[in-house]
């Protein structure tokens, strides 16, 4: 494909995503907010995997 129409797919995408959230359309607003929350907590619970594994590859070493 393209890149300039990927590029323009992704802004077009990116826009609608954020003006359906920050309008609240359909109670989107609030499922992404409580996505969100929820996410931020399995981030950090990956990351500590992620050094603990950079950790225990680091010892073998």
């Amino acid at each position: 494909m393209n890149k300039w129409l990927e590029i323009l797919i992704g802004l077009i995408l990116i826009i609608l995503s954020v003006y359906a959230w920050g309008m609240n359309l359909w109670g989107f607003g609030t499922a992404a907010i409580e996505f969100l929350k929820g996410g931020i907590i399995w981030i950090i619970l990956m990351m500590g995997f992620l050094f603990i594994i950079l950790g225990i590859s680091d010892i073998k070493d």
